[in-house]
């Protein structure tokens, strides 16, 4: 019996972005088209099948600690994008701003999909989606750069839509306009969480 069952939701393809160190500077510069290999996109800073362990999983592990590598690509919505920039007073916000690997368009309620699913290309890519990507101050003065005064309200109007964070599970290449189909996993909520 399948694990994962298809939905009717399509995402498409709007933006595609790499950010080469986040160190030095978050920004994503934009991209027509990402290959990808189970290493995620060979150019972006967070590419690899391992890293080190972050602030994300410090309960788990001590910072530091080798990993497998479920941050390849930082997937957020054109639907929130628009409602983050709303609650802080912009017209737009560009995904570039805020080290966007992947802007979707048409899925509902982007960022609470459940851990798990996938957005799957015809003959691929796959992309696994680990968990939400909880919002951080990280990206409030690229933003001020360019919309002064505004900057550190970004943590604020991004919570629980900042997008999500996923890996590569098939190789293939991602494409402006492409259609990923939403595959979510086929059980239920886990009932000692109510």
């Amino acid at each position: 019996m399948p694990a994962l069952k298809p939905t009717k939701f399509y995402g498409e393809v709007v933006w595609l972005g790499s950010v080469k160190d986040s160190g030095a500077d978050l920004t994503s510069t934009a991209l027509e088209e990402m290959p990808l290999t189970l290493a995620g996109y060979e150019a972006e800073f967070h590419a690899g099948l391992t890293r080190p362990s972050c602030s994300r999983v410090i309960q788990q592990y001590p910072r530091h600690t080798d990993i497998k590598n479920a941050r390849q690509l930082s997937v957020v919505s054109e639907e929130e994008l628009a409602l983050i920039a709303a609650d802080m007073g912009l017209s737009t916000l560009a995904p570039r701003l805020i080290g966007a690997s992947l802007v979707i368009r048409g899925i509902p309620d982007w960022s609470h999909v459940p851990p798990a699913s996938r957005l799957i290309g015809e003959g691929g890519p796959g992309l696994v989606v680990d968990m939400e990507n909880r919002p951080c101050h990280l990206p409030a003065p690229f933003i001020e750069l360019e919309n002064p005064g505004l900057g550190k309200g970004f943590k604020a109007a991004a919570k629980g839509r900042r997008g999500v964070t996923a890996y590569v599970e098939q190789v293939g290449t991602l494409m402006l306009g492409m259609r990923l189909r939403l595959h979510i996993p086929d059980q239920p909520a886990w009932r000692e969480l109510g």
